[in-house]
């Protein structure tokens, strides 16, 4: 509606004695009126139109009665909501419903009711209010809540001037206290909507899982986190037990025992761990469970998360705890310290370094020619260090690639590189606490060589792709067969990076120096290899023993083990044999064989050779320069010298190293 204009307004006063409206103004004392038998119709027609109605429908017949008993062509209710603005919620307009209007208060009567006042205008509101043009009369009063907050209002207006009457007032007053509780209880209902439509989203968007429940654990309702955990379709709700998902095994039985039995006694359940099956595919998951009773006592309320991966992840940790278990007891059962097998003057002095070195956090280098046992020695250290107990980690470098080393060492972040689809950590990492153990550390390239340098003076490193430095504590054992200080004079190794390893050199002897230990390895590998191959060995042939004596052992242990391995699964009786089929023939029948002493040589020659003989390393010279003439000094490869000789490329070229055997400048045609 529109504003109204100013004209004097009829002063009306209420008696507190009689509760009777009186009328007051300078013309007329004060008078009394009471209510006719008319009025009385009056109020009986509205209370019986609005009696039976609520909401809508209740304020619609509200302003519709209250403008026809009045005589008024328009009546609204109104709702407040703060601001400057009004919205009518029921609008009666010359005998019809209009349209509901939202209106600004500023310049109208309905401001002033607004603001708790109430207003009687019989006549002239369209001279005191410029923007109620048309309009001459206007009734409103507030419509107030219990706490005294005005929620709206009630009024009637219209274009003729109106009898000033107390009682108008007094109807309004009526109906307007009815209205503001109708109106009071619109809100709350509303309220009440929007309070359960957060409550029904939080319920129903949880990520934790909810379900009610029946004390007979039948569904009663459920959100859609526990339908996805449970592989319950939304239809299938009403049909579900909870029982049923529960598996037909003694453990998951008395577990959900006690927990409905925690439920039948009110007390509430604390994470009780349950063993499910998905309804849709049976699958094995595992929650923890909450439930408590309803104050009602016929249902319970439910919670629980999945924690299936949780379950399943310390189950894994469990099995590979035991497992680490396991192989640390099999490790100290087949690398134990203790049974490094020889007791040769070599091998002592080795065991006497490792014994002194062991409880330090010392770093260590092992030299020796391959295999003696360098990875031995290392597990020996660790199991002696007050790291026996954390990882020993090897790292054989000579296998990596060259593009691959730094990040088997170090570790790489997720998108380092092309292929690093996530984190990897590495070995050093992984070996923080323990000892970790290059192998073959002069096949390192230099650049890697730089970050060795730095983890073991500063301790700390940096995976590939990242910025965070990562401390670590690791006890450092390099070993190689390479020569290290030839290696510097190259170029090809780092003087700083060898003195760092060099704290504490351990050098293994090679087999050859440990003659007298070769029949106590043959004897530990009967008994390791036997079983195995299901061979019963009892003894050895004596000449067996002699030709293993007399061999060189390019490969050291490692070979003098695959020979007897090999003898083992060619052995038929309880006396083993190795043959020249098995063993290559020893230095000895090598020099027998080599050239100058065959049949028809002369005497003088003869006497030659038996002195070279003589000289094992003469006769080792001898047959090497001959195989590298037939081979035209050819190392490496199916026809080179090495394969012939049965030896590997580096110890062929180590040999001749040692014996002064260098390629003639100019080859003979």
């Amino acid at each position: 509606m529109a504003s109204f204009k100013h004209s004097p307004a009829l002063v009306i006063k209420r008696d507190d004695r009689t509760g009777v409206f009186m009328q007051q103004n300078a013309a007329a004392p004060d008078a009394k009126y009471g209510a006719s038998n008319k009025e009385i119709e009056l109020l009986r027609s509205i209370v019986e139109a609005t009696a039976s109605s609520t909401g809508d429908d209740f304020l619609r017949n509200l302003v519709r009665r209250l403008a026809e008993a009045i005589g008024m062509h328009h009546s609204f209710v109104s709702e407040f909501r703060g601001g400057v603005t009004l919205r009518t919620l029921a609008f009666w307009s010359d005998g019809q419903f209009a349209a509901n209007v939202e209106y600004e208060l500023a310049g109208t009567p309905c401001e002033e009711v607004v603001g708790g006042k109430d207003c009687f205008i019989p006549s002239g509101v369209q001279a005191r209010y410029a923007r109620e043009e048309g309009v001459e009369a206007y009734f409103g009063v507030p419509l107030k809540a219990q706490n005294g907050r005005v929620l709206g209002h009630l009024c009637a207006f219209d274009a003729a001037p109106r009898a000033p009457d107390p009682r108008t007032l007094y109807l309004f007053q009526i109906f307007a206290g009815r209205a503001a509780a109708e109106l009071e209880r619109l809100r709350t209902e509303q309220e009440l909507r929007e309070s359960e439509d957060r409550l029904r989203d939080l319920f129903e968007e949880a990520p934790i899982a909810y379900v009610h429940e029946g004390l007979d654990s039948r569904f009663i309702r459920a959100n859609r986190a526990a339908l996805r955990i449970l592989g319950v379709k939304a239809d299938e709700v009403a049909s579900m037990y909870g029982r049923s998902l529960i598996p037909n095994t003694s453990d998951a039985q008395r577990r959900l025992k006690e927990a409905f039995e925690s439920v039948g006694r009110g007390t509430d359940t604390s994470g009780v761990v349950l063993e499910l099956r998905r309804k849709d595919d049976g699958r094995q998951i595992f929650i923890q469970w909450w439930s408590k009773p309803d104050p009602s006592g016929t249902y319970t309320r439910t919670m629980f998360v999945d924690i299936t991966d949780r379950i399943l992840l310390e189950r894994e940790q469990e099995r590979l705890q035991a497992q680490n278990i396991y192989l640390r007891e099999e490790i100290k059962a087949v690398h134990n310290f203790e049974e490094i097998i020889g007791s040769s003057a070599g091998l002592v002095n080795v065991l006497r370094d490792v014994r002194r070195v062991a409880p330090t956090d010392a770093t260590v280098l092992i030299s020796g020619e391959t295999g003696t046992g360098k990875e031995l020695i290392a597990r020996a250290i660790h199991s002696g260090s007050n790291r026996s107990d954390k990882p020993f980690i090897k790292v054989n470098c000579a296998a990596l690639p060259a593009g691959l080393v730094e990040s088997e060492l170090f570790g790489h972040e997720r998108g380092a590189f092309s292929g690093a689809i996530q984190r990897r950590v590495g070995r050093f990492e992984l070996a923080n606490g323990g000892t970790i153990f290059l192998d073959e550390i002069g096949e390192v390239s230099l650049d890697i060589q730089v970050k060795l340098l730095r983890v073991l003076q500063e301790r700390e490193f940096e995976r590939i792709g990242g910025n965070q430095t990562i401390k670590c504590d690791v006890r450092v054992i390099a070993a190689s067969n390479r020569d290290l200080p030839g290696a510097i004079a190259a170029g090809s190794f780092r003087p700083d990076l060898f003195y760092r390893l060099n704290v504490f050199p351990v050098k293994l002897p090679p087999l050859r120096e440990r003659a007298e230990d070769i029949p106590l390895l043959v004897q530990f590998f009967v008994q390791k290899y036997g079983p195995r191959v299901g061979r019963r060995v009892t003894s050895i042939e004596g000449a067996t023993v002699e030709r293993l004596a007399c061999y060189e052992w390019p490969g050291n242990i490692r070979e003098l083990e695959n020979i007897v391995e090999r003898a083992l699964i060619l052995s038929t009786t309880a006396e083993l044999t190795i043959g020249e089929d098995v063993l290559p023939v020893c230095s000895q029948a090598v020099a027998r064989a080599a050239p100058g002493s065959a049949a028809g040589a002369s005497p003088a020659s003869s006497a030659t050779v038996t002195a070279e003989a003589a000289n094992l390393d003469s006769v080792q010279r001898e047959h090497i320069l001959s195989t590298l003439r037939q081979t035209d000094w050819v190392v490496e490869g199916k026809q080179g010298a090495a394969v012939k000789l049965g030896m590997k490329p580096a110890t062929l070229r180590h040999r001749m190293k040692k014996l002064g055997i260098s390629r003639p400048t100019e080859l003979p045609a």
